[in-house]
């Protein structure tokens, strides 16, 4: 590539955070709203410096731009600003190959490593605060359920039954995790205990029906059961995506040790339903 193509690059990068800094601050509240404006203005000024070398205006990448907007609306401003802050960490490196030549690019990626900084102390919401509760609820659900229906379909070996069964200890569990979160935030004197029990709960409770709906879907419990565990898996690639963007954290190691742990748990449960089947004499 080019010098001017890697500038012109350059160019269209600011100009579409500029818009994307610009639309995340009108959905946003006030004192998140004055940062994120603040981070567009940098992204303009960054603009009109590289485009004293180019001449040229350049549009921004209106697909990046919504997508950034509908990744908020899913899964939280945090979410979208961290996984835009890890794209310009690519930019830095681009940078890095013009600082020699053209002293403005070492103010502008002094600003860009400033962004992250600026934007976590500014980040302030609600999803976030309670992320550990979420965290809690899913764990939880991933590694109690997945083992229960897991022992349950070798005991059993009818799906309806296994599938009820499960949805009532889902049910129970969801209640008493909500129940345990609640006492455990409130002990500690934190005035969103409330709330913490209710994402721990929500969260528990959305991975329990994900987790039993097959056995509800397939006449087979083994095909049943077989779904149940990729849907686990699912669940624990989409979650661990999610907070290892917002906060930062190891994605391969925490999605490992989560798999091993639930699919762990499952077997275990696999060998003790077979036996009490057998033992018990209780299969349909």
């Amino acid at each position: 590539m080019g010098e001017k193509e890697l500038i012109l690059g350059f160019q269209k990068n600011e100009i579409t955070e500029f818009h994307i800094y610009k639309a995340l601050a009108k959905i946003t509240d006030e004192k998140n709203s004055k940062v994120l404006e603040g981070l567009s203005n940098d992204e303009a000024r960054h603009y009109d410096e590289w485009k004293k070398y180019t001449g040229e205006e350049v549009k921004p990448d209106k697909f990046k731009i919504f997508f950034y907007k509908i990744l908020s609306k899913l899964f939280g401003l945090t979410f979208a600003i961290k996984l835009m802050e890890k794209g310009e960490r690519g930019a830095e490196e681009s940078y890095a190959k013009v600082l020699k030549k053209y002293p403005e690019a070492r103010a502008i990626l002094k600003d860009e490593e400033e962004h992250e900084e600026a934007l976590i102390k500014m980040i302030d919401e609600e999803k976030v605060k309670h992320i550990g509760s979420m965290v809690l609820g899913i764990n939880d659900a991933l590694v109690e359920i997945t083992g229960t229906l897991a022992g349950l379909t070798f005991a059993l070996q009818n799906t309806r039954i296994v599938g009820l069964a499960g949805l009532i200890t889902g049910i129970s569990a969801t209640l008493s995790m909500a129940a345990s979160e609640y006492l455990s935030q409130r002990s500690e004197g934190k005035q969103s205990a409330l709330k913490a029990a209710g994402y721990t709960g929500i969260a528990y409770l959305m991975a329990v029906i994900f987790l039993v709906v097959p056995f509800f879907i397939w006449s087979n419990p083994f095909t049943a059961l077989l779904n149940t565990i990729v849907d686990a898996i699912v669940i624990i690639f989409v979650f661990t995506g999610f907070t290892s963007v917002v906060k930062d954290t190891n994605f391969k190691q925490t999605f490992t040790e989560m798999v091993l742990i639930s699919m762990g748990v499952a077997a275990v449960s696999f060998i003790i339903g077979l036996i009490a089947g057998k033992v018990l004499k209780i299969q349909s």
